[in-house]
């Protein structure tokens, strides 16, 4: 995906993980069978969403949530968690397996776990995940396909999976358009509350294959010192009127002898939001036609940009070339004031502990870490962080589908509820106490509990909360409102590309990524980036540009 350094995007947003994954399709397809169905350009019918609306348990938010998708804001977690489900959803049913990606150590099995076991009696039934780390996840993929072990409930890989990802979900997946499709989604309320954009994502086919583990629409554009750019006399990124100026204010920041430089590791997507490029593709709803980013003068001016700001030396030495595996280096080096500017996804914002909020406080408490907003006139926001991925359900018997989608209702249940509370901090008084404000505190225990992934089986738009400050979920919450309305719709979400879905993320994304390197930090010319433009088509893009327009020809009819 297209980068800041270029730093696969999706590796922002996971919470500190290493790289992308990386998954051999051969063995996929061959798992799947070669007389599957070809994968085709389509445009996405809207009959296959469901009829989403704002989930409310009764409580009521410091700062309100929009239909438009800002979400809620809270400044205390609730001192009596409501119900998001109704009795035990899973009573009667045989035990369901699941497989997720997770983030953190191995959990503890569930006779040790006294959130799982509080998690089971909820349910009413019996649950056996494996928590898989996520860099060997996209292996542990192509394992169950090939031996075709798929469990009941499974996390597509983040970074790709197979190629004809419409022919393996129609003959290993089971079809959810007859449960989810228009007002059939009532039957789950909470995964209701998942916006329509991430089930666009979730319709390969002509029909709805996934359930979308959904995130807040954009990812941010990065994170600031707030008090460095008062020292220069920006005190609101409002003065920022376009990307010249923003040259001059990142030259005045970068103080070689204090060892702090305006940019640690990159900045090309925050500059390309910022002038009004696209995030992978712009259509022209008139005719029909796909540009890609690459092609788009904006997208060449942030290049151009970037490439200036490097040969003034304000780029920290070395991070440029730093991959989303060395997140957590480069990150630390602006956490301990390195830098003014650097590009991380929202999640990682206000993270117990290790979000820039927490970790900066607890280093100075002069840092006034922010989140960046694009600047200029021509600014806007990318429509980049709809979901994390989908989860999917195997192939089962009309019954058994509906107990599988009734615990996936579960896992999406909203902030504040009984269920969200055993999911993300699990049994009071045993996995964690309330501090003085009220809020819960995990134990050492309840740290380790809570690790088991049930929040990647499914979620709606998470809210905005925060025990350690209530002005971090201000600027959080400040910051969607202003980005939202901000947002490019994305033509990805409404026509499919069988190319795109296999090579965006994957080949091509690597193609861009190197190349940008190369130009930005001057080891090639700024004439690289018309050749690149070339490879990238050649590659890839001109075909994938192919069947968009012919997806959007075939929605016209």
């Amino acid at each position: 995906m297209s980068s800041s350094t270029p730093i696969n995007r999706r590796a922002l947003f996971r919470m500190g993980a290493g790289v992308g994954l990386g998954l051999a399709a051969a063995p996929l397809l061959a798992a799947c069978g070669d007389g599957g169905t070809t994968a085709k350009a389509e445009a996405k019918s809207a009959s296959l969403l469901p009829e989403t609306a704002v989930r409310n348990i009764g409580l009521n938010p410091d700062l309100a949530g929009t239909a438009a998708g800002v979400p809620q804001g809270f400044f205390s977690y609730p001192a009596k968690p409501l119900r998001a489900t109704k009795n035990t959803p899973l009573k009667g049913a045989k035990p369901i397996s699941a497989t997720m990606e997770t983030f953190s150590p191995p959990p503890p099995a569930r006779g040790s776990n006294a959130a799982w076991q509080e998690i089971e009696k909820l349910l009413g039934g019996q649950v056996n995940i494996t928590a898989v780390p996520a860099d060997d996840y996209g292996t542990k993929f192509s394992t169950m396909v090939a031996s075709d072990s798929l469990p009941d409930l499974f996390m597509y890989p983040e970074s790709g999976g197979v190629d004809n990802k419409a022919a393996f979900l129609q003959a290993k997946c089971a079809d959810l358009t007859p449960y989810l499709a228009g007002d059939k989604v009532k039957d789950y309320p909470n995964l209701a509350a998942i916006p329509k954009g991430a089930w666009q994502s979730a319709i390969f086919g002509g029909k709805l294959y996934g359930i979308p583990i959904a995130r807040t629409g954009t990812g941010g554009a990065g994170v600031y010192r707030h008090d460095l750019f008062e020292e220069v006399g920006v005190t609101s990124l409002d003065q920022i009127p376009d990307l010249d100026r923003f040259v001059e204010v990142c030259k005045e920041l970068t103080r070689p002898k204090k060892d702090q430089y305006a940019i640690i590791a990159g900045a090309t997507s925050m500059l390309a939001m910022s002038a009004g490029a696209p995030n992978f593709w712009r259509l022209d709803e008139k005719t029909g036609k796909f540009t890609v980013d690459l092609e788009t003068p904006e997208y060449r001016k942030a290049v151009e940009t970037a490439r200036l700001l490097y040969k003034a030396g304000c780029y920290y030495p070395g991070t440029l070339q730093m991959s989303g595996a060395q997140k957590a280096q480069y990150t630390d080096m602006f956490k301990n004031g390195k830098g003014a500017y650097v590009y991380d996804g929202m999640p990682t914002y206000l993270a117990p502990g290790v979000g820039y909020i927490a970790a900066m406080k607890a280093i100075d408490k002069k840092y006034d870490p922010r989140p960046f907003v694009p600047v200029g006139k021509d600014a806007i926001a990318w429509m980049d962080n709809i979901s994390l991925q989908n989860t999917h359900i195997k192939k089962a018997s009309g019954d058994r589908v509906k107990e599988i989608l009734a615990l996936a209702d579960f896992a999406a249940s909203p902030f504040g509820s009984q269920e969200y509370t055993l999911i993300n901090y699990g049994v009071e008084g045993k996995d964690f106490t309330r501090d003085a404000k009220g809020n819960p505190a995990l134990t050492k225990q309840g740290t380790q509990d809570v690790t088991v992934p049930w929040k990647f089986m499914a979620s709606a738009v998470p809210a905005v909360f925060s025990a350690d400050s209530e002005q971090g979920v201000r600027h959080v919450h400040d910051t969607f409102t202003k980005m939202i309305p901000m947002m490019e719709p994305d033509p990805t979400l409404q026509y499919s590309s069988p190319t795109w879905d296999s090579k965006g993320s994957g080949s091509l994304n690597t193609l861009k990524g190197d190349a940008l390197k190369d130009i930005i930090s001057g080891r090639k010319p700024m004439s690289a980036y018309d050749q690149l433009v070339k490879d990238y088509l050649a590659k890839g893009g001109e075909q994938a540009r192919g069947e968009f327009e012919e997806a959007f020809q075939k929605g016209k009819k």
